[in-house]
């Protein structure tokens, strides 16, 4: 920006769109004409409109209908200097968006950012067009390379130390602890709450303990049937022949001696428990589920 020529330099494509779509609303009140603040807003809304993800194709001919009294509104109030070709193609943007589709799945801004790129690889000014085939060339060869020759290492580029923690496991911090019988019967009752192959026998279950127990409350046979079970469903299941493996593991039910870690792998990226987390600089506890029973 020139304060001393009040000129805007340096603006890209991108920077001109949203420049005329947010801030020069904003910029010309109280400064232009009413009648030609009016025409500029106008023109901008319209803008924000074909650019927007969603129109509705029922707006197709309220907005060229609109742009079409903006361009004779501009010409009323603007000399025939101001307009170019590029003013007159307004008037078929709308057409060209009920061929083509919406405008930002057409829109140059990633290829001008590419085109920044590919100019940064000259470095023969008098052959630049020669400079940039050659040194991109050079560039796709070593990726293919690097992506289909096995165990090669990219040239150039930095191994990543996230690349071995795409599994899922423990990386410091092992210990094993042993909990309590209550709280390895809740963990493994909420399991077979929550699996659906489980679902017929605890109804059947339920349904028996009521059956049993006729003329006891609602609470009272819902806790009879927490309590029980459990060992209700591993008898059931080793009992027959036909129960799928799935069922044998979940009526057998979890061990004694649970593992447990200060850090996990997964998906390339490091987890930590609040207590191992603190230790360090770089956070990582603000990970969260929500989740119902």
């Amino acid at each position: 920006m020139q304060l001393k020529e009040l000129k805007l330099v340096g603006l890209k494509s991108h920077d001109c769109r949203v420049f005329m779509q947010q801030l020069l609303v904003v910029d010309i009140r109280d400064i232009l004409p009413n009648k030609v603040r009016l025409v500029i807003t106008r023109l901008c809304f319209f803008f924000h409109a074909i650019c927007s993800k969603v129109i509705d194709p029922i707006k197709f001919d309220e907005l060229e209908n609109k742009v079409t009294i903006i361009l004779c509104q501009l010409e009323m109030y603007f000399p025939p200097a101001f307009f170019d070709i590029m003013i007159h193609l307004i008037v078929h943007v709308v057409r060209e968006i009920k061929c083509c589709g919406t405008v930002y799945l057409r829109w140059m801004y990633l290829v001008e950012q590419y085109m920044k790129i590919l100019k940064g690889y000259t470095k023969n000014l008098y052959r630049p067009k020669v400079s940039i085939a050659e040194r991109y060339i050079a560039k796709e060869t070593i990726e293919f390379c690097s992506e289909h020759i096995q165990k090669a290492k990219p040239v150039g580029l930095p191994e990543s130390r996230h690349d071995d923690r795409v599994g899922s496991k423990g990386s410091r911090g092992r210990h094993v602890i042993t909990p309590s019988v209550e709280d390895l019967l809740q963990a493994h009752l909420y399991v077979l709450n929550n699996s659906n192959e489980v679902l017929p026998y605890i109804h059947k279950h339920e349904a028996l303990v009521k059956q049993n127990n006729p003329k006891m409350s609602k609470n009272w046979v819902l806790k009879k049937h927490n309590k029980t079970f459990c060992d209700w469903f591993k008898d059931k299941i080793f009992a027959d022949e036909n129960a799928s493996e799935t069922l044998r593991k979940l009526a057998d039910g979890p061990k004694r001696n649970v593992i447990t870690w200060q850090g996990y792998d997964i998906n390339k990226y490091s987890f930590y428990k609040k207590a191992q987390d603190d230790k360090s600089t770089m956070q990582t506890s603000g990970v969260t589920l929500r989740a119902k029973s």
